[in-house]
């Protein structure tokens, strides 16, 4: 445990001007990052007397061993400044709003080329539009299959799509008018793309007008006597009206607004959001935040909207991916105007003209000025008092506190079943420190090919799959598993021990720094565990140790798990550790064991399906992946290849005269092949 005095810069050398500070430890990783409209007063309030500071701000201060700060002009910049490095570092002491499950969005892939519906989860890609969150899978994929009715844009995955369009039958979703089959060409892409447009305008709450034109088409028909057409359009209109009352209408029909309500306590605090368009309510979140210090609800309130918003930024961001290959019917450009074109209507979904909260954030102007420049137009913060808004945002606080309730009743339960497995681990392999960080390894291969290794890795307890890692081992290292698990472990602690070497170079300091300052710790491999587990027996367990002596760390400690009797084997021990078949020491070790071994083979699959691909220039010597790929990038096919000449193959970028040579010599390029002149009276062969 640090000393706070052993760092705590001199007061008169800390400006007074906005800015935003972070602190970091012995290794330089930032663990906590703040801002400030005055440095000198926010700073010196952490250099107080310990017992007068709160428990968490008393133990980030314990471990920080440097705190850093950058001067900004203004308080919005400084804003941005925090969101960007908490986002860049992220933190383990900041308040930081978890999801407490992932919810499911509909999903329409307006970058690609042919738009596909879906149902997803997790991260947002740039260009696609978004709606929801739903409560309930089920109830969004009710809802797609009703508006396949009227909106059959394709659903189906990207191999089931090629494979129809090569073959030129479309699917059974094609055949029973549930997609349009853009697939064969029953409808053109452009057309597809306006149906996928029509779906999204529905979706964004503009309904009425399409079931105002279904309802006339179906009085037309029933005018012309054409029952079965008007049969058709009244089914059209009863499946966009259950999907459009799905949403229960709470506020007036020009309403577009997002409700936030926070629920607290002295430790925790719950949040739920409600997003509200067109009057209706179209989708509910909610997220769980430990409190990090003594912040006021504001403070809690202001984080959040950063947080939310800051997301939507980032979505909004350009693909680093966002080249696409021209394809042969010139859809790039459709993709890309598309893409500017949707981006203004993205941002008026994402961020409403109003953002109703609970309790007003304590930076509000900033706030709304950032939301303002985000959304292109204005948008306000605002805490109704009275009337229909006053009680959505009542309703929205009581889910966040039922919410909260729920959360603490859960993890008081998981809590203490974690704590109890890593307490039980310390006490079984007498372990002087707490397990903070385990690691565990597996490698996976089969009859000696393709040799893999997976690395995983469990803090408190918990995955933390964000620093899981794969290795692909080749040569000597692939002859066993002992060689593998030697490579694995060196080359694991070999990267750790130069991080720690180029950290002891650089050092940790207290004073200011640039704002663009490229100083962000390498996040390949994090600090080290205080547990290694192996997949395997004392083998296994005595090539990672000589690995870890051989790089001279002495204080990380290895097990090892054996399958069958799950025996645990200690280096340089004759006898295994027997843990109880019941201890929930041995269940988190099992758990973590059976982690790994499912990541290696999931990677191992991965590679052993890459490497049945065969290709003609496999054949070719010193000719990698990379080049591969430039080679069929510039003259389309295997087919064009052969054809060309040794000049021609110059042309592409990184071959020089003797790979070129090469390529042409092994794939016959620029020479016909003949047949050999025959003599007709000897039958002798002639050059």
């Amino acid at each position: 445990m640090a000393d706070p005095a052993s760092y705590r810069p001199a007061r008169q050398d800390i400006p007074t001007n906005p800015g935003v500070y972070r602190f970091r430890d012995e290794h330089g990783r930032v663990i906590y990052v703040g801002k400030a409209k005055n440095l000198r007063n926010r700073l010196s309030s952490y250099f107080a007397p310990l017992h007068q500071l709160a428990p968490k701000t008393r133990t980030m201060v314990t471990t920080a061993a440097a705190v850093q700060w950058t001067v900004v002009g203004s308080e919005f910049e400084s804003l941005q400044l925090e969101y960007t490095w908490i986002k860049e570092f992220a933190p383990r002491f900041n308040i930081a709003y978890r999801d407490d499950k992932s919810y499911p969005y509909l999903a329409v892939t307006m970058s690609e080329d042919v738009p596909r519906a879906m149902v997803t989860r997790g991260e947002k890609k740039p260009g696609n539009r978004y709606f929801g969150p739903y409560s309930q899978a089920w109830a969004i994929r009710d809802t797609l299959d009703a508006l396949l009715r009227v909106f059959p844009v394709r659903t189906c995955t990207k191999g089931v799509f090629q494979r129809a369009e090569r073959s030129g039958r479309p699917c059974l979703l094609g055949y029973i008018d549930k997609c349009s089959a853009p697939c064969v060409g029953e409808i053109s892409r452009e057309d597809h793309r306006r149906l996928a447009d029509d779906l999204c305008r529905f979706m964004a709450g503009h309904a009425k007008p399409y079931i105002r034109e279904l309802t006339r088409q179906m009085n037309e028909a029933a005018e012309r006597m054409d029952f079965e057409t008007a049969a058709a359009r009244r089914d059209d209109v009863g499946a966009l009206e259950r999907a459009f009352e799905r949403n229960t209408v709470v506020l007036a029909d020009t309403t577009d607004a997002d409700f936030f309500a926070i629920a607290e306590d002295e430790l925790e605090a719950a949040v739920q959001v409600f997003y509200v368009r067109g009057g209706r309510i179209r989708g509910q979140r909610g997220w769980i935040t430990e409190k990090v210090e003594d912040v006021t609800t504001a403070q809690l309130m202001t984080h959040l909207l950063q947080q939310v918003y800051g997301e939507a930024q980032s979505e909004l961001a350009p693909a680093p991916s966002a080249r696409r290959k021209q394809t042969a019917g010139g859809s790039t450009d459709v993709v890309a105007k598309h893409r500017r074109t949707s981006e203004l209507a993205y941002r008026q979904d994402t961020i409403p003209r109003t953002v109703y909260v609970s309790a007003e954030p304590d930076e509000a102007d900033e706030l709304r000025n950032w939301l303002s420049e985000l959304r292109g137009s204005q948008v306000a913060i605002q805490r109704p008092q009275r009337g229909d808004k006053a009680q959505l945002l009542e309703t929205v606080a009581e889910n966040a506190r039922q919410a909260l309730a729920l959360h603490k009743s859960r993890r008081a339960g998981d809590l203490t079943t974690r704590s109890a497995s890593l307490q039980q681990l310390q006490e079984a392999l007498d372990l002087p420190d707490a397990l903070m960080r385990i690691e565990c390894y597996d490698i996976s291969h089969v009859q000696g090919t393709n040799v893999v290794a997976s690395m995983v890795v469990f803090e408190d307890g918990l995955p933390r799959k964000s620093e899981y890692r794969k290795f692909s081992i080749t040569g000597d290292a692939a002859r066993d598993d002992t060689a593998s698990m030697y490579d694995v472990i060196h080359r694991r602690f070999s990267r750790h021990l130069e991080q720690q070497r180029r950290a002891a170079e650089k050092g940790v300091h207290s004073g200011e720094v640039a704002p663009d300052a490229d100083d962000a710790p390498a996040r390949a491999f994090a600090y080290p565990p205080n547990l290694v587990i192996v997949d395997g027996g004392p083998p296994q367990v005595a090539a990672a140790q000589r690995a870890l002596d051989d790089l001279g760390v002495d204080d990380v400690h290895v097990v090892g798990l054996a399958k069958r009797l799950e025996e645990v084997w200690v280096p340089d021990d004759e006898f295994p550790v027997i843990l109880p078949r019941a201890s929930e020491g041995l269940f988190l070790m099992q758990r973590v064991r059976d982690e790994a071994h499912r990541f290696a083979i999931t990677f191992h699959r991965q590679k052993r399906s890459k490497a049945m691909t065969v290709s003609a220039l496999d054949d070719v010597p010193g000719l990698g992946p990379a080049k591969q790929k430039a080679l069929l990038k510039h003259f389309g096919s295997v087919k064009k290849l052969r054809a060309a000449t040794a000049e021609e193959i110059l042309e592409v970028k990184g071959f020089g005269p003797a790979l070129a040579t090469k390529v042409a010599q092994t794939l016959g390029g620029g020479t016909e092949a003949r047949e050999p002149a025959v003599d007709t009276e000897t039958g002798e062969l002639l050059d």
